[in-house]
């Protein structure tokens, strides 16, 4: 199995963006030397949620700091960007790193940043579709040319061209049935935030496969995306997940404001609907402890051996080849946030990488085997 860890630069009050940048970053040279295999950039805008507006500059940085690890996009939101601009970073950033990119894509699910780019977010599947269309176009052909809805593209050619294929390394993320089935069109991967119980999780990248097989693709396995908090003792590394992943919910509707409803009447998000009833009732204490409480019961938490157990469990249940980890989430300190990832790289991080029992993926259905049980919760969504 591969490991890697996604920077999420989340604001803090009283503490200046450039301190919170720099203490990523520090983690971030911390990656190839403790052994992992790949970084992950976010992007995000406008409210501080995540402090990384330009992920492939961001990506571009490490590209120069690094040698072996993998560059990771987590994801880059295609309709708030020109397609041939994007193509033209990705197809640069594949030579500044040798070929070791990879790129995961989405449409975002916050008005906040479609009103801050001006673009209508009843557009935001369509524009999806024909800038990931177009992506592809540019990097896989010596020229290209396009007439859509968005996009009229006369013939061209993106320059530099890109060293390697980076267009057969794309992933995306996707939240509805319908968004699933234009990634499996497209032959991307899947990339899963890990926000649900696991055997939803499980019937949902069974249907992808199934749709990227239909749409004449070999299934690619699943890329993870999940937080972890690794400790010495259990109580340590629950008390840690419970007060800082719990931390996230504020700052999730902050950003998103599903509470208010809002995206139930938006075109193409319709399927958010129901996440609305469940940040309202966040506000009582009860509620957002037993939404806090399944959240982390969904995560990696842990001893070192309880997340070796765990993430065995959930390769069976996923298939995954490629695990990304936060390590750092909900402002916590950037000296437990190095501790934690120091003690996986040191304790977990070897056996994932070395022990046949992770070397390849299992299968994502077992004859007559149940995905294991996890606790249950309706309408909870918590994006990277």
């Amino acid at each position: 199995m591969k490991v890697g860890m996604a920077m999420n630069m989340l604001y803090e009050h009283d503490k200046p963006d450039v301190a919170v940048v720099q203490e990523h970053f520090q983690l971030g040279d911390l990656v190839e030397p403790l052994g992992f295999d790949s970084i992950w950039a976010l992007e995000h805008h406008f409210t501080g949620y995540a402090m990384s507006p330009a992920p492939l500059q961001l990506l571009a940085y490490f590209a120069g700091r690094t040698r072996r690890i993998q560059l990771g996009t987590s994801v880059v939101v295609l309709p708030w960007h020109d397609p041939v601009r994007v193509a033209e970073q990705i197809a640069l950033l594949d030579i500044m790193c040798g070929g070791r990119c990879l790129f995961g894509f989405g449409r975002g699910a916050a008005s906040t940043e479609y009103e801050g780019f001006r673009i209508p977010m009843g557009e935001a599947r369509p524009r999806f579709a024909e800038a990931a269309e177009i992506v592809v176009k540019a990097l896989a052909n010596e020229s290209f040319e396009h007439d859509g809805e968005f996009f009229k593209i006369p013939r061209m050619s993106i320059r530099p061209r890109p060293m390697s294929n980076p267009e057969r390394r794309f992933y995306a993320s996707s939240v509805s049935p319908e968004s699933a089935e234009i990634i499996a069109r497209l032959g991307f991967g899947m990339l899963v935030i890990m926000q649900n119980e696991w055997a939803k999780c499980r019937e949902d990248i069974d249907k992808f496969q199934a749709m990227s097989a239909a749409a004449g693709f070999a299934p690619k396995a699943p890329i993870v995306l999940t937080n972890i908090s690794c400790a010495e003792s259990r109580e340590e590394a629950n008390e840690r997940a419970v007060r800082y992943l719990g931390r996230k919910w504020q700052s999730i509707d902050d950003h998103y404001r599903f509470s208010d409803g809002h995206l139930a009447n938006v075109k193409g998000y319709e399927a958010y609907g129901k996440t609305a009833k469940t940040y309202a009732k966040l506000k009582d204490p009860a509620n957002l402890k037993k939404a806090t409480d399944f959240y982390v019961s969904i995560q990696i938490v842990g001893t070192p051996d309880d997340c070796l157990q765990q993430l065995g469990e959930l390769q069976k249940v996923s298939g995954l080849q490629h695990l990304v980890a936060e390590f750092s989430f909900g402002n916590l300190p950037h000296h437990e946030s190095e501790r934690n990832m120091r003690l996986f790289a040191d304790r977990v991080l070897p056996t994932l990488q070395r022990d046949p029992a992770y070397a390849a993926p299992r299968a994502a259905k077992v004859a007559g085997e149940a995905p294991p049980k996890r606790a249950s919760h309706s309408g909870i969504f918590a994006p990277a």
